[in-house]
């Protein structure tokens, strides 16, 4: 669903009725709609979003799903931390609520509760990630890659690397070690003009796969991810390179089947060679510790969850409160305009203030009074002891009385 899309049906939604405020959610493979409604009924708003989807509603119906309250309070909640995502723990999902969040404010379709709900959202997710340390462990092929050159170079805006391929992997590769700020990124490719493009796209260099040799010794990292089914880099290559930089290390990772690099590479003297091999074995390690993690997030959230239920079910008592203090406000000042009229009268002034007690009392009490006559008549005992609790009524004053 594009922006334009979004804004629109933000809007069809708030306009509904029954839609006191909305929120969509809308990325490459989930869309979520959140709801504040009037009633617990969203057949309504399912419907609406089958119209949405055209001539797919009829196969997309069964991977329709709705949460109410607590079990949509949840869902948020391991959305926003990366636990209901095709690769466990990861961020990207956070930023796509922050943009949701800012999309249905920008529509006016947000408002007090799923405003605070989504803020809240946003705090769990950052709490999750500070105390379980759910996302340090890298499972994706390319941010691994990334992370394992930052062991030998540490701060890669010292660092030129240099990637061999244009494909998917070496785009991602491409775009982690941009975002870890390194110094200078060179792409080589069969086919310059893919290579050229890339490198529009990450800011890099493009280069012929035959430039290779001669800028290898400025090179300290090399990741390599081809189709070419004989190696692309000899031992001989590296070697010369090596002498050149005077035995300063390189990191070369090997990311192809079969190899781009040749395996005799890794005998050599301050040279560190990684294959697929060995970073699947990092991958698996990863998402072990991700899995472990999860399991503490899940604790986190069902604490967070619980305080986010009392703080909605708060809003209840603070309406029946301020209907409470209304209506006591009303008759506390008809009472009170009757004893002005008496008084107004000449009528003696302790007289008319004896029978203001009495008539306030008696107002005051009068409806709950006759609540809890109806309910012991219909053998609602538990309204009595919530009675007594409301009014602090204890044992000892039920005696006197």
């Amino acid at each position: 669903m594009g922006p334009a899309d979004l804004d629109q049906a933000l809007r069809e939604l708030a306009r509904d009725e029954q839609t006191n405020e909305a929120l969509i959610l809308s990325t490459c493979n989930r869309t979520e709609v959140y709801c504040d409604l009037a009633s617990t009924d969203c057949s309504r708003h399912v419907q609406w979003l089958l119209e949405r989807c055209g001539e797919n509603r009829q196969q997309l119906l069964p991977f329709i799903f709705s949460y109410p309250q607590e079990k949509a309070v949840r869902h948020l909640l391991r959305v926003a931390c990366g636990l209901d995502s095709l690769v466990l723990g990861e961020t990207q999902i956070l930023g796509q609520l922050k943009l949701a969040y800012q999309s249905a404010r920008s529509a006016g379709s947000v408002g007090k509760l799923l405003g605070r709900l989504f803020q809240y959202s946003f705090s769990v997710a950052k709490q999750v990630r500070t105390h379980t340390g759910i996302g340090n462990h890298p499972v994706s092929v390319a941010l691994a890659a990334v992370r394992l050159a930052q062991q030998i170079f540490s701060d890669l805006s010292q660092h030129t690397a240099l990637l061999i391929g244009a494909g998917d992997n070496i785009e991602l590769v491409a775009q982690h070690l941009r975002s870890n700020r390194l110094g200078h990124l060179l792409i080589a490719n069969r086919s310059l003009d893919r290579a050229k493009a890339l490198a529009v796209a990450v800011h890099a260099q493009a280069i012929a796969l035959q430039a290779i040799p001669e800028l290898l010794p400025e090179t300290d990292i090399v990741i390599a991810s081809t189709a070419s089914p004989l190696p692309i880099l000899g031992k001989g290559a590296i070697e010369r390179a090596i002498k050149i930089r005077r035995h300063r290390p390189m990191f070369l990772l090997d990311l192809a089947v079969p190899r781009d690099i040749e395996p005799e590479v890794s005998a050599l003297d301050d040279v560190y060679l990684y294959t697929i091999d060995d970073l699947k074995g990092v991958i698996e390690e990863n998402l072990h510790f991700r899995h472990l993690a999860a399991s503490q997030a899940d604790e986190i959230i069902a604490k967070e969850v619980q305080r986010f239920m009392h703080w909605l079910h708060s809003l209840d008592a603070v309406l029946t409160i301020r209907a409470l203090r209304s209506k006591n406000e009303a008759l506390r000042e008809q009472t009170v305009e009757q004893a002005r009229r008496q008084l107004a009268k000449g009528l003696d002034p302790s007289a008319v203030l004896d029978q203001l007690s009495k008539t306030l009392t008696n107002k005051l009490t009068h409806a709950p009074t006759e609540g809890l006559r109806r309910a012991t008549a219909q053998g609602r005992t538990e309204v009595l002891q919530v009675a007594q609790e409301l009014f602090d009524l204890d044992e000892g004053f039920l005696e006197e009385t």
